[in-house]
């Protein structure tokens, strides 16, 4: 049986995209756990966000369902609106969807290279200056962004999703030095291989094999959980991360850390 967790986040406003399934899920549960109210964001299958909105729901939190593709700004507008409508503020937001194509490099085309980079970099800096003024209504505010390893490491067939993510972590950067004044913290998340059913669309990830030998690879003994990185998603939100910003946590149980065979 799980102890209570204390809910540190009461009163407070949350905004998950890309959180009907897999991680972003994961921390917007998580978040209302600790007694935040939640803004699930999706933009194909309303039937999943709307579990997800039961299950906020059944916890004593309010839950708003918006769609939007965060690739479209008029989108985006649309979704800080309806938060702004339903709640009045804001006071964290968590960039998490994400999309991508996967191909060489030399395969990459135009139209698949700029979806991208929209719903995976371009996406949060405007998510952000949407956020901004719904934050500073609250007195501050937190931002994490979800990355992935790939902004640095070289992976199969992962050149426009790495590419995005190395500039998603620039702009946490960034961010975090321009926000700081406002009393925004801006950190970001790179989880390792997550078990989710996004595996699937990876075919360097999708064989057990490979996922048998990352376990072996990982000094934690097993490869990361959505909730992993739900935890520290949710720690960078509390008041006890506040000299943390800008920073890359990486949540991999050790997987891309240099281990002796």
């Amino acid at each position: 049986m799980k102890e209570k967790q204390a809910r540190i986040f009461e009163g407070k406003i949350a905004l998950v995209t890309g959180s009907s399934r897999g991680i972003g899920q994961a921390i917007a549960l998580q978040l209302a756990r600790q007694g935040a109210q939640i803004v699930i964001n999706y933009v194909r299958n309303q039937e999943p966000a709307e579990t997800t909105a039961g299950l906020i729901r059944e916890m004593g939190c309010r839950a708003l369902v918006v769609r939007a593709n965060i690739g479209k700004i008029e989108n985006l507008e649309h979704l800080f609106k309806e938060t702004e409508r339903e709640f009045g503020a804001l006071d964290i937001l968590i960039s998490n969807a994400a999309s991508g194509f996967n191909r060489p490099a030399l395969e990459q085309r135009v139209e698949g290279w700029d979806h991208t980079m929209n719903v995976n970099a371009r996406a949060f800096l405007f998510e952000t200056q949407f956020a901004v003024p719904l934050m500073e209504k609250q007195g501050g505010g937190k931002i994490v962004a979800i990355t992935s390893p790939g902004s640095a490491r070289v992976m199969p067939e992962y050149v426009s999703v790495g590419a995005s993510k190395a500039a998603l972590e620039s702009l946490t950067r960034y961010l975090a030095v321009e926000l700081a004044s406002k009393n925004i913290a801006v950190n970001a998340v790179s989880p390792g291989i997550v078990e989710t059913n996004a595996l699937q669309h990876f075919s360097a990830l999708s064989d057990p094999a490979i996922i048998k030998r990352a376990i072996e690879h990982t000094p934690a003994g097993r490869i990361t959980t959505p909730q992993d990185v739900a935890n520290v998603v949710a720690f960078l939100c509390s008041e006890d991360a506040f000299m943390i910003r800008g920073q890359v946590i990486v949540v991999d149980g050790g997987f891309t850390l240099p281990v002796p065979s």
